[in-house]
């Protein structure tokens, strides 16, 4: 699904690098784009399996987390536009261009080949 599409909370697939030329990763997504579900976040969590996906969203912070997190703000084409490791209890300011939010557990980012540049999709499979 494009950048442009409407998706709904639920669960999904994150794919890192189709068409890069790059091995592609398929990591575990949840999607939060309700009101409700983009507030809750990661907070309150210990761990997250794979991604999560706030839609939409151009910034985040990380009071009331128990982890640090990796953040990665996306463009409305799903394009990684900047990278970041919080610790909790922080602010993170917007990022000019970010449409969407990923969050993942501090360190898996680099592991999946996310960074700056890069292109994702997102395929939704259900609630």
């Amino acid at each position: 699904m494009s950048g442009r599409g409407r998706w709904r909370d639920g669960r999904g697939t994150l794919v890192v690098g189709a068409g890069s030329g790059e091995p592609v990763v398929s990591v575990p997504l949840e999607i939060a784009a309700s009101y409700r579900a983009r507030t809750k976040g990661l907070l309150g969590r210990d761990t997250v399996d794979g991604a999560m996906l706030l839609t939409p969203a151009s910034g985040v912070h990380t009071f009331g987390m128990r982890m640090p997190i990796d953040v990665a703000y996306l463009n409305r084409r799903l394009t990684v536009v900047a990278v970041r490791t919080m610790r909790p209890g922080r602010l993170g300011l917007p990022r000019l261009g970010a449409r969407h939010v990923l969050e993942a557990k501090a360190g898996a980012m680099a592991g999946w080949g996310l960074r700056a540049g890069v292109r994702v999709a997102v395929e939704q499979t259900g609630m």
